[in-house]
């Protein structure tokens, strides 16, 4: 089954949904729309389809729609598509509160229609080749920065930029988060730019994630901890490595026959008692186009898409938890 799909927001991602479903097998793209009349044309002309008259066509002819507007237009915009029942895929985050999140969810299984959320990051290759371990984590470190790309302004770099470490935190920790502590400075706007925080859990685990978009180099990094075992994420290079402890180190180690006590970690793996080895990426993909496959398929097969909009309403209110810890904890200089 072949769907007639759009694009609303013809802005970078916008763009590249575009190209993505202009070329994704089972997607036939009917057209694009923006407030922008030129960025609409252009993009239509590079994806090969047309400039749609607004999001009245989109509802009419569409059977399932990337919505890419600002965030501050995606509940305004996703309601009436969801409203005329097709079905969505937002981009993050889901919309500008969590109360506009949580509607939009309630919507969409009113009309039961699926509503996927954008959190590209869950779509990596290196994070899928991560999930086939099955780890449980007790310490993650997450570092997410840029210099500042004039775009989703609208937003603070919570928003913007750490919510995708915050969706992939959640979906790994799998438990509900018991403590938000955070600081954040804005430099160039009104919304913070920078910010650093840390996530606490139910089950003891912890996490520390920091995000900037006021960077001089662009880093993607990821590194996680759990028992016998430490992994390294590279989210640009799409490569990772995980250090495991040997099968029988812990027991030779309760029963007093070795101690690690002044070893080095290459004395370590020189004696084999730990393995290092890269991670299984199957194939280097474009994230957003295994993304988009994604959302195609469960919007043809009536499912629930991978990143629902409850993982995307859970994503928000943990960043509103955190954007309302840097309020509580920012201090005005003294006069």
């Amino acid at each position: 089954m072949t769907l007639r799909t759009a694009v609303v927001g013809t802005g970078k991602l916008g763009a590249v949904h575009a190209r993505v479903l202009s070329a994704a097998s089972g997607s036939k793209l009917i057209g694009v729309v923006d407030v922008d009349a030129k960025a609409a044309a252009r993009v239509a002309k590079s994806s090969r389809t047309s400039v749609l008259r607004g999001i009245d066509e989109v509802a009419e002819r569409a059977n399932a729609a990337v919505v890419a507007v600002p965030t501050s237009a995606h509940f305004e915009v996703a309601s009436r598509l969801l409203e005329a029942g097709v079905p969505c895929l937002v981009e993050k985050p889901l919309a500008q509160t969590p109360e506009q999140g949580r509607a939009l969810v309630a919507l969409a299984r009113q009309v039961g229609v699926p509503l996927m959320v954008g959190h590209v990051e869950r779509f990596n290759p290196v994070v899928l080749a991560l999930l086939e371990h099955d780890l449980d984590p007790g310490f993650l470190e997450a570092q997410r920065v840029s210099p500042f790309s004039f775009r989703s302004s609208d937003v603070g770099v919570v928003l913007d930029m750490m919510i995708h470490d915050i969706d992939l935190i959640l979906h790994l920790v799998r438990s509900p988060l018991s403590g938000v502590h955070a600081v954040g400075v804005g430099v160039l706007g009104e919304h913070e730019d920078m910010a650093n925080a840390r996530l606490t859990f139910e089950s003891g685990a912890v996490a520390n994630v920091t995000a900037s978009r006021v960077a001089l180099k662009t880093e993607r990094k990821l590194r996680l901890f759990a028992r016998d075992t430490y992994v390294t994420l590279d989210f640009q290079k799409k490569s990772g490595r995980i250090v495991r402890l040997a099968d029988n180190v812990r027991a030779r180690i309760a029963e007093g026959s070795l101690t690690l006590d002044g070893m080095t970690p290459l004395e370590a793996t020189a004696r084999r008692l730990v393995k290092t080895t890269s991670l299984k990426v199957r194939g280097k993909q474009e994230p957003l186009a295994l993304e988009d496959q994604e959302f195609l398929d469960a919007v043809r097969e009536g499912r629930d898409p991978a990143v629902t909009g409850e993982h995307g309403v859970l994503a928000m209110e943990t960043a509103a938890r955190v954007v309302a810890s840097i309020r509580e904890n920012f201090r005005k200089p003294e006069d």
